[in-house]
């Protein structure tokens, strides 16, 4: 598990104590967020996704900030040896980062979900660098499984010791072997699939079809509570399809662990790390009050004697509002990232998670830090107002200005703002 990061002329340098369960990452767009995931993915595994895969869109090597000064990533995690610490520091003429000699800390099964749809897993069965007898060379024929969008779908291919082998047969067919068998593999996935749905939803798997009367390729169907027709995983929404991704990579991560640590004697993974850059992505409001309690609890039965620590970046103020009944300060945080618009720096906050109720209540907390939940020019206009009401001189005629700018903001008669402006205009109009 991840338990400290702090990085010097790299990214936005934050110092993270992480916790050991849940931890939760908000900020504006470009302040860092999807940065410290690509770190702490480095950190755990010593690869950047994109150094596996060129073909990701994400993931690229951290450089440093100014290219003059030393630059440093300074990490402690729990391994499967203990907690270890250790520092890499920035190699200007190799433009690489510095690492211990050797196979990684085995951290244990790593599963990082990328904004972009694609997916990186490190799994200590398969991953785990052996090294040559009397020798400090390494073999890692396969350092990581990392996908492009589109591999997750149709399959990952990479060269391995110069043959080009396939890693995964990725989601559709997968799946569609999982069906025929009509094992537990297909079991647990309908399981899991049926564990993300939004509340009210139902999620079932239909029967296998073809794109085409030419087209030998049998595709998985979902039937949706709203429609009993079944709709083919390719052919489903973008919030659906984000799901079914999610469901099939924490299925096929946890299958190939436990199939393959069982067939060679070793144990299956004690640690389970969950990384998931804007696990709102594609996901109707009602889907995001409930997804990151549904992972957690998917992970937790999957891997039910490992330990597991998700790390979660969120611009959705419903994903804030559904953490409150279950967050705790003991096993939890709250890492919010800020622009200091006086020193133009950003700052990483490990702010208290205080309920705040409702969404709503959310967009105007720190997390967020909108001065309003509502439209801008109603934001304007209510600023505007209350800046009014604060006067020691005012008048009716200038009051109406701003009644205007409200009216012309179209606040909804039932906006409790009104209440207060009607008391206001009422008492002015009385005066006169």
């Amino acid at each position: 598990m991840l338990e400290y990061l702090y990085l010097t002329n790299v990214g936005p340098a934050p110092e993270m104590e992480l916790a050991p369960r849940l931890n939760l990452l908000t900020g504006d767009n470009g302040l860092g967020k999807s940065f410290l995931l690509d770190v702490a993915w480095w950190v755990l595994t010593r690869k950047w996704p994109r150094e596996v895969n060129g073909r990701l869109t994400s993931g690229f090597k951290a450089l440093p900030r100014v290219a003059r000064q030393p630059a440093t990533i300074s990490f402690r995690l729990e391994s499967k040896a203990g907690v270890v610490s250790y520092q890499s520091k920035f190699d200007r003429e190799q433009q690489a980062w510095e690492g211990k000699r050797g196979r990684p800390y085995n951290p244990g099964l790593v599963i990082y979900a990328h904004a972009d749809g694609g997916f990186s897993v490190w799994d200590p069965a398969r991953n785990y660098w052996r090294t040559r007898k009397g020798t400090d060379d390494t073999l890692a024929p396969v350092p990581a499984y990392v996908f492009a969008p589109n591999e997750v779908w149709d399959g990952l291919w990479m060269d391995v010791q110069g043959t080009r082998t396939n890693l995964c047969r990725g989601l559709v067919d997968d799946w569609a072997i999982w069906i025929r068998e009509a094992g537990e593999s297909a079991r647990i996935m309908e399981k899991t699939l049926a564990s993300l749905a939004a509340p009210g939803e139902s999620l079932e798997v239909g029967p296998l079809r073809a794109l085409s009367a030419d087209d030998a390729r049998d595709y998985p169907t979902i039937i949706q509570s709203h429609s009993p027709e079944p709709v083919r995983v390719v052919h489903a929404s973008a919030g659906l399809r984000r799901v079914a991704a999610l469901a099939y990579m924490l299925m096929w991560s946890w299958e190939r662990n436990v199939a393959y640590a069982d067939s060679q004697g070793l144990d299956r993974a004690q640690n389970v790390i969950l990384i998931l850059d804007e696990i709102e992505a594609h996901l109707h409001p009602r889907w995001q009050r409930s997804i990151l309690n549904s992972v957690i609890h998917v992970v937790e039965n999957l891997h039910a004697r490992a330990k597991v620590q998700v790390i979660a970046s969120t611009h959705s103020p419903m994903v804030l509002a559904s953490a409150e009944p279950f967050f705790d300060e003991d096993k939890d945080a709250w890492f919010d990232l800020d622009l200091d618009k006086k020193t133009n720096t950003v700052e990483m906050h490990k702010r208290p998670f205080v309920g705040h109720g409702d969404a709503s209540r959310w967009l105007t907390s720190e997390a967020f830090d909108l001065g309003e939940a509502r439209s801008i020019p109603a934001e304007e206009a209510i600023r505007e107002a209350k800046a009014f009401a604060q006067q020691p001189k005012r008048t009716l005629k200038a009051a109406e200005v701003i009644d205007a700018k409200l009216r012309a903001a179209r606040l909804p008669d039932i906006d409790p703002f009104w209440v207060r402006w009607s008391y206001l205009m009422d008492e002015l109009r009385g005066a006169k």
